[in-house]
């Protein structure tokens, strides 16, 4: 969801929660089964430290843009084995571009992010402050660059592998999810929060920045702008966007992004929502990917898709195909899309931290959001998340709830910033 001519901001329903039975055995089907990414090797990556392995692939699509025949894939990438050197630490990281040089923020971002991680001595005590500094830091740099990020940005989610622990940064509305085996059922939960104007502390901040929040239709005149409500999803396809106080610009239907220098003037910040998950026995796996692929599906919905091949390129194939599928049921025109899928295999009870491993759905470790500090230890499926301050106080986080969606993670949002200095 990126600027003003960008996608809508439908949603397709969700689906019913996964059967464990999928995942687990295809059955001959999946036997017989040719790759779908036959060119593509299957990647494995091992996390010696806790005895277990990651195997993942991916898959990036341009979009099909019926006006714009020539516009190239703006979504990018990143996967870097042994950060620092170490075997145990991983990066899964997908970046969204939009505007005119979309590509360019996108692959920019992609670069000096990893980069700037790979390079900072204090990444394994601290990824949380690690992750803020390198968020902001290549905001900084980009708007410094030869790329004219006045219009342009990009969104970034990441999962930072250290351990048996994932670190998951978002700026954006991409999204990144983990599969957690309940009885004989998977369930999505979600790792981060979409940064839009639909979320009432996201809209509160950017208002007070100067921010002027309103649909196009509203812009435009046609309906009532003093109309500040809007629900968790936009059945019109005319979502809640961002303007300058005099001015039909930039639009955005986000409220974090890297780039973007114009919106930051009203509010579009750069740093980053971090959370935090102690892995389990319980986790399966979990999925990076832009919002080209969570558009008209929810984080349930990819799940189920996800467990039911044993293989994540074809799980990959199978997801990509059915979000190109519903965006040409329901537009005219279909976004890039990009998505990572990562099996965590091997990870055992001794190695992963106490978790019973039961079946029954009434021993699973509940899914848990609260502050946490630099000593925190976790055990089972407990969720942990962080924002710090330009003072670097870690700040208390926020559950929020939804009727059709899997807990949020949700951290305290930054007062409106000014462009960060290197000084």
């Amino acid at each position: 969801m990126g600027c003003v001519h960008g996608k809508c901001c439908g949603r397709y329903p969700q689906s019913s929660d996964g059967d464990l039975r999928d995942f687990r055995d295809a059955g001959p089907y999946s036997a017989q089964r040719k790759h779908i990414l036959s060119q593509r090797s299957l990647e494995f990556v091992p996390v010696p430290s806790h005895g277990y392995r990651l195997e993942y692939s991916l898959l990036t699509q341009r979009g099909y843009y019926p006006d714009s025949p020539d516009k190239e894939n703006q979504d990018s990438f990143c996967v870097s084995k042994q950060v620092r050197g170490n075997p145990n630490i991983h990066f899964f990281g997908v970046f969204d571009g939009h505007g005119e040089l979309g590509t360019q923020c996108a692959n920019f971002v992609k670069d000096r992010l990893i980069e700037i991680l790979a390079n900072d001595s204090t990444l394994s005590a601290d990824p949380v402050k690690s992750y803020n500094s390198a968020f902001l830091t290549t905001n900084y740099e980009l708007h410094n660059s030869k790329i004219d990020d006045t219009m342009s940005g990009t969104t970034a989610i990441t999962v930072l592998v250290i351990g048996d622990t994932l670190y998951v940064a978002n700026v954006g509305d991409s999204r990144a999810v983990i599969a957690v085996k309940d009885g004989n059922r998977i369930i999505a939960e979600d790792l981060s929060c979409d940064q839009t104007p639909f979320r009432k502390d996201e809209y509160e901040r950017v208002k007070l920045c100067g921010a002027r929040v309103m649909s196009v239709d509203q812009v435009e005149g046609l309906k009532d702008p003093d109309i500040q409500t809007w629900g968790e999803e936009s059945e019109s396809g005319d979502p809640p966007r961002l303007w300058i106080p005099n001015g039909r610009y930039p639009g955005t239907a986000f409220t974090r992004s890297v780039g973007d220098s114009t919106a930051e003037t009203i509010g579009v910040v750069a740093t980053p929502e971090v959370s935090m998950v102690k892995l389990t026995p319980n986790h399966l796996f979990f999925v990076v990917a832009s919002d080209g692929v969570f558009e008209f599906l929810s984080s349930q919905a990819v799940v189920d898709m996800a467990a039911r091949y044993p293989d994540p390129r074809d799980a990959c194939a199978a997801i990509a195909g059915e979000s190109y599928k519903l965006w040409l049921e329901h537009e005219i025109r279909t976004d890039d899309i990009t998505i990572i899928i990562v099996h965590i295999k091997g990870l055992s009870n001794s190695a992963g931290g106490a978790t019973d491993g039961a079946s029954g759905a009434n021993n699973r470790p509940a899914t848990r959001v609260r502050k946490i500090s630099e000593s925190s230890v976790t055990t089972g499926s407990e969720v942990y998340c962080s924002v710090r301050s330009d003072s670097s106080e870690i700040q208390s986080c926020q559950l929020v709830l939804s009727m059709n969606r899997s807990p949020a993670i949700v951290v305290p949002s930054p007062t409106c910033q000014s462009p960060v200095s290197c000084g």
